[in-house]
């Protein structure tokens, strides 16, 4: 007995019906010929039946046909030759270079956290050159009366985690 006498049941024809139409899908095939080859694949009863409906169309066929015939010239399976760097290859990782360290600042940090606790107006702001900041302090700590906390605290902050200069250097411990 030869594979097109096989008999098929609806799991392979529902499955010819959907291959159809997604070829109906791509234009493949007109609305005639799709509604004529679906109610073909719905009567059919064999594989021989439904092959026809296939003959004239490309891949995807019905899985229970088997494997597709090969093609009738030799497959070329030698390498394109390559132009350049190739664009689907990964990036190549580039070597981590350390970051240079922050060289210190002239000015050490616990100079400027005593002059901001016992001069409570921005002295240790104007000490390590941040004189913008130095101005506000000395503005709050005059025009507000609260305002003599702000350098105090700005001290202790000095003291325990340290700062910056005006051009960004951390200051010395």
């Amino acid at each position: 007995m030869g594979s097109d006498e096989l008999r098929i049941g609806t799991a392979e024809r529902e499955e010819a019906a959907r291959l159809l139409a997604d070829h109906f899908g791509m234009g493949r095939i007109t609305p005639d010929e799709y509604e004529t080859r679906v109610t073909d694949a719905y009567a059919a009863t064999t594989l021989g039946d439904l092959r026809p409906l296939f003959r004239d169309l490309p891949q995807p066929h019905p899985g229970f046909f088997g494997v597709p015939p090969a093609p009738p010239y030799p497959q070329n399976t030698a390498p394109l030759p390559v132009y350049g760097p190739d664009p689907y290859a990964p990036p190549v990782p580039v070597p981590y270079a350390p970051s240079m360290p922050m060289p210190y600042s002239p000015r050490s940090k616990t100079v400027a956290g005593v002059l901001q606790i016992v001069l409570p107006f921005g002295v240790g702001r104007f000490y390590t050159g941040q004189t913008a900041l130095g101005v506000a302090q000395l503005f709050a700590t005059f025009c507000t009366g609260v305002g003599v906390l702000w350098p105090i605290i700005d001290g202790i902050v000095l003291l325990v985690n340290g700062g910056s200069d005006a051009e960004g250097r951390p200051l010395r411990p």
